[in-house]
């Protein structure tokens, strides 16, 4: 049957979408899965289907040949949001600044800052402006010169975000209700009148039907998707701040993303695979850090059993250390909040700790015996031993210890654990979420010549790759990364499944192993922080990996490990915030390498003394950008205080790049080859038209 002509152009992209596979997908060629090679006139019959005449074939070379010279598009990285939701929301509505560029490219000489200052507000938060800006307005004719106005206007900028795209691109891109009303007025060409009443009428009659207001939210959404094409997420989307869950609902409505796995998201994917000791760690963090209204509210988990077991077993607490991290802009707290946040934090520390000690012990392997600290607690003195060296405990209160066996959970402990791991796994809105990231997301991505991952490639003392052993295996580097991210799919796949530990051990470790990739460091001193005073002990040692990014030679041995051509590639970054106050630097090893977590969290930016970083690569190049705190978004839209942000070149391109020289235009040029080849079966015969 031959495929209609309205569907062929997506049954085409699926079909070669398919053939031609991205860089993170595991799924085999679709030749492969036939049996049959590219090129042979088995598989070019199959493709004839699509393109049944030498006509049709030679269009889509013509169409594929052409796309390969349009600008590349542009790629928006962002890395470590801690659930600060607005401070994200504004960064993506503003493409990192690109609108406000594309604003002063266009207007700049012809609209005061003021205007432009106005019009980029608009564009962020379309609906919420027309309605601060209709108040102001006292008649019929000062409201039909506004709509006026600033409709050119954000058609004249559509026009030129949307340029660098093909036809095609942008129809797929354009709102269902006013699809067919924005197609015609982004045809709009100045150099000729010959329709200019025609658009005008456009214009007219959108105002006079009172869709002028829909419509400008319409095409200001479509700005911000056509300023940028791509958008990579770095990791660490959880913890922290009090909204991931609206951060993950917004990045499924994206259009073009992916992500690389960071230490807090591996946590709470592997708490929602079934992970104990994850949850344990999950449910601390949350408490230390006020966020318990994220599981409860946000992902329905009831932490009642929780609440009246740590009310019923920590009557007093006297250890300052589990005192909440409150959120400065929460100004009401109810009396006894903050005392069962601190009782919460200190159930599941303990609980955490026995929890961990089962994984230390069952996998010899991981090396982590030092972290078996219960044991080495003399509690009659409230002391505990530590390389050889006595500490007083700044608590001594563990009613739920057995010194005899200190790793053993109580019934209660694990009737708790019981309930909130049901929870965790059954939760709707947390599974789906979850199910999201693993379908999008990665331990490291290859793209357009670039490696991204967001922490660390382990390495030794002299700068080697480290190596861990699992399983009887010894994996580093590349191969080690891909040993984590095979783990953690396997993870969630059998999360409801018994005999899952393997795959959730591995889990855990990446969150605090000392050759994880994710953690970066030796060892986590999570015990010493709440319960030993002297804060020498609270060192947790960094990964030489950080000292030796600075080195452009080790960065380049790095992107050829993973295959990356060193001389083009770069390796780009989160994981740790860049200390700016200090002078760090967040470009390295000359350029090689990036670091773009510069604090979107309020908990790090009194030591960075930033907002954030986050990097554009468009066809020009790469261009760091610093952003300043974020203030609200009411201020945003009320006084128009878009966040001060500060430009930097990376890598400037000497000639501007092509969609022929990204991942995309391989894959086209790949494309080509085969339709070429069928042309060629056509021309000679071997296949029939159609």
């Amino acid at each position: 049957m031959k495929t209609p002509e309205k569907n062929k152009e997506s049954y085409v992209k699926i079909k070669l979408e398919n053939l031609f596979q991205t860089s993170y997908s595991n799924e085999p060629e679709i030749g492969q899965q036939r049996g049959m090679k590219m090129g042979t006139d088995k598989y070019l019959k199959m493709l004839a289907k699509s393109f049944p005449t030498i006509a049709s074939t030679t269009t889509e070379i013509i169409n594929l040949e052409a796309i390969l010279n349009l600008p590349k598009g542009t790629e928006h990285f962002v890395s470590d949001l801690h659930g600060e939701y607005e401070a994200f929301q504004h960064v993506l509505r503003n493409g990192s600044g690109n609108v406000k560029e594309k604003i002063k490219e266009i207007f700049y000489g012809r609209l005061s800052t003021k205007e432009m200052d106005t019009l980029a507000t608009l564009i962020y938060y379309p609906k919420d402006k027309v309605n601060l800006i209709l108040k102001e307005l006292d008649t019929e004719e000062e409201i039909e010169d506004f709509y006026r106005v600033t409709l050119s206007r954000l058609i004249e900028l559509c026009v030129f975000a949307a340029s660098k795209y093909t036809r095609s691109k942008v129809r797929k891109s354009l709102p269902k209700e006013f699809a067919y009303i924005i197609e015609e007025l982004l045809s709009k060409d100045d150099k000729f009148l010959n329709k200019d009443a025609y658009y005008n009428e456009i214009i007219s009659s959108i105002i006079m039907l009172q869709r002028a207001q829909d419509f400008i939210i319409a095409i200001s959404y479509l700005i911000q998707r056509l300023v940028v094409d791509h958008l990579h997420v770095l990791g660490d989307i959880y913890d922290r701040g009090p909204y991931p869950d609206r951060i993950i609902e917004r990045l499924m409505d994206h259009h073009s993303l992916d992500i690389q796995w960071g230490n807090h998201d591996i946590l709470w994917m592997g708490a929602a695979s079934g992970s104990k000791a994850c949850i344990a760690n999950v449910l601390r963090i949350s408490a230390r850090y006020d966020n318990l209204e994220t599981i409860e509210d946000a992902y329905g988990i009831s932490l009642r059993h929780l609440l009246t077991f740590a009310n019923m077993t920590y009557p007093n607490i006297i250890n300052a250390s589990f005192e909440p991290k409150n959120d400065p802009n929460k100004t009401e707290y109810f009396d006894d909040e903050a005392n069962q946040m601190a009782k919460i934090q200190q159930a599941m520390a303990i609980i955490q700790f026995k929890l961990e000690a089962e994984i230390i012990q069952r996998r010899p392997e991981f090396e982590m015996d030092h972290r078996l600290l219960l044991d080495k607690i003399d509690y009659e003195n409230h002391t505990i031993e530590l390389n050889g060296k006595i500490y007083d405990l700044e608590d001594g209160d563990f009613p739920t210890i057995d010194p005899e066996n200190p790793y053993q959970l109580t019934p209660e402990e694990e009737a708790v654990m019981e309930r909130l791991a049901h929870a965790f796994t059954h939760s709707e809105r947390l599974q789906e979420h979850i199910r999201f990231l693993v379908n999008k997301g990665s331990m490291y991505l290859i793209y357009n010549d670039n490696l991204l991952f967001h922490g660390c490639v382990p390495l030794n003392e002299d700068g080697s790759l480290m190596s861990a052993k699992f399983d009887g295996a010894e994996y580093a580097g590349k191969e080690l990364l891909d040993k984590f991210d095979e783990a953690i799919r396997q993870g969630f796949i059998h999360r409801k499944r018994k005999g899952n530990e393997e795959n959730l051990d591995l889990i855990w470790y990446l969150w605090c192993g000392p050759v994880s990739p994710l953690f970066g460091k030796r060892q986590m001193t999570t015990f010493e922080r709440y319960y030993i005073e002297d804060e020498a002990t609270h060192e947790e040692y960094k990964n030489v990996y950080y000292e030796y990014r600075e080195n452009e030679e080790t960065v380049m041995q790095l992107l050829e490990n993973f295959g990356v051509d060193p001389e083009k590639g770069h390796i780009i970054n989160g994981h740790t915030p860049v200390k700016e106050k200090t002078g760090e630097d967040p470009i390295k090893a000359n350029g090689r390498l990036i670091v773009i977590d510069g604090g979107y969290s309020k908990a790090y930016q009194s030591t960075t003394g930033l907002g954030g970083y986050t990097l554009l690569y468009n066809s020009y190049g790469l261009q760091l950008v610093a952003h300043q705190p974020f203030s609200s978004r009411e201020d945003a839209i009320l006084n128009e205080s878009d966040i001060a942000s500060t430009r930097r070149v990376v890598d400037r391109e000497l000639e501007r790049k092509k969609v022929a020289e990204t991942d995309v235009g391989r894959k086209l040029s790949e494309q080509i080859k085969v339709l070429k080849e069928l042309l060629a079966a056509y021309r000679a015969g071997r296949i029939a038209e159609r």
